[in-house]
């Protein structure tokens, strides 16, 4: 049986990040998904490129969940961009009624080029509801020193200290993302699964490639996980599928840098 997966998240109209990114993600890896869209973000090429969200009613957020669930029970799911208090709710509520195992949550708090954040209260909520039910969160650096109360992260210490107050929140494990933010010489990660942190160390691209990153990062554990791999072997697994796919980045647009979805399995090849 194909793994059934599926992604609550928004719709990326430049096709690199959001639902479309995972979708491609599941496809990669040999898995079937199904997607709830939360919000569109488009972006202006007439007005410097800026990014608006057009947030999807949480009825319809419903409604689109209710349409999924009616099949085969799903292997794994994750979020995105969930967009207000409603839809987490939503969310949840269906992680409860159908028990669904293997959650990843993405805690997403803003468009990449943009400062837009989610509100605090959104945050909050994501953390209160979502968080408990977590197989594992997948914040970056900016992220995971909000979650944490930390603030700027500047070390793999930082990153550490971080970790343990956000598995303090509820999930189950953390893999916090240094990137190219992160001022060390390799491209660093941090999991943590409450007993050990593990270091995840690949080559820093001096690339602007990487738009879509970050959901395909989580969609590739969401995907493994499904496929039965463990959260550990699931998070080693997608640092080396993003990283060839932020490696290979492809030119869509004058404004960002795509990462490229089929680079680890040289799709542009078939």
């Amino acid at each position: 049986m194909i793994p059934k997966l599926l992604t609550v998240a928004g719709s990326d109209s430049s096709g690199g990040a959001g639902i479309e990114a995972d979708l491609k993600t599941f496809q990669e890896l040999g898995t079937f998904g199904f997607c709830a869209i939360t919000s569109i973000v488009t972006m202006d090429p007439d007005n410097g490129w800026s990014h608006a969200v057009s947030p999807i009613s949480s009825q319809l957020v419903d409604e689109q969940l209710k349409t999924i669930y009616a099949g085969a029970p799903l292997d794994a799911m994750k979020t995105g961009m969930l967009g207000d208090i409603e839809t987490i709710t939503v969310t949840r509520n269906y992680i409860d009624k159908f028990n669904q195992k293997n959650v990843v949550i993405d805690p997403v708090m803003a468009c990449k080029g943009t400062t837009q954040a989610l509100q605090p209260e959104n945050v909050a909520k994501m953390t209160e509801l979502l968080f408990p039910v977590a197989t594992i969160v997948t914040p970056n650096l900016i992220e995971a020193g909000i979650l944490s109360g930390l603030g700027e992260l500047k070390t793999v210490d930082d990153m550490k200290a971080a970790a343990v107050k956000i598995l303090e929140l509820g999930p189950k494990n953390v893999v916090i993302k240094g990137g190219r933010r992160l001022q060390t010489e390799k491209a660093t990660d941090l999991f943590y699964d409450g007993e050990t942190f593990t270091l995840l160390e690949g080559e820093k691209f001096e690339t602007d490639f990487n738009h879509g990153a970050g959901c395909t990062f989580a969609a590739t554990i969401a995907a493994c996980l499904g496929k039965g791999k463990t959260v550990k072997e699931s998070v080693l697994f997608a640092k080396d599928f993003v990283a060839a796919a932020i490696e290979n980045g492809v030119t869509i647009n004058p404004f960002i840098g795509h990462a490229w979805h089929g680079a680890y399995n040289q799709a542009e090849k078939r």
